[in-house]
């Protein structure tokens, strides 16, 4: 794969993600046992939708130029990839919460992952080095 390549994929990831964080009302709405952690009245998920509706704009603005936004992508692949573990964890250990095993979780991971592949290091060498 080709720097050239690398970078469109990564601009496509970043404009997918963005819109996942801008998706996370609507799915915790409709598949709440995938994507909300509360039950009855909570502050918390107006807090997390806030956080996630920023992050994903910022992302999607991020796609015209990711390598001036290294320190953005890189923020995202770590806290998902740490909030996905602490909420995998979560997702075990109380109970009804395991639908989030299929749902938030590996939403995250997914995320982390696919950003940690395209994202090149600041030093422009990728941990992950593809040729």
């Amino acid at each position: 794969m080709t720097v050239v390549d690398r970078l469109r994929y990564l601009r496509v990831v970043l404009v997918l993600a963005g819109l996942a964080c801008l998706a996370l009302y609507p799915l915790m709405l409709f598949w709440p046992s995938g994507w909300a952690w509360h039950t009855g009245h909570s502050d918390y998920p107006m807090m997390i939708v806030g956080l996630y509706a920023t992050l994903g704009v910022f992302l999607i603005l991020a796609a015209r130029d990711p390598l001036a936004n290294l320190s953005l992508i890189w923020f995202t692949v770590w806290s998902s990839a740490v909030h996905g573990g602490i909420m995998a964890v979560q997702a075990v250990t109380q109970p009804g919460q395991m639908g989030h095993l299929v749902g938030d979780v590996p939403a995250l991971f997914i995320v982390a992952v696919a950003l940690a592949i395209l994202t090149p290091a600041r030093n422009g060498s990728n941990p992950a080095s593809i040729n």
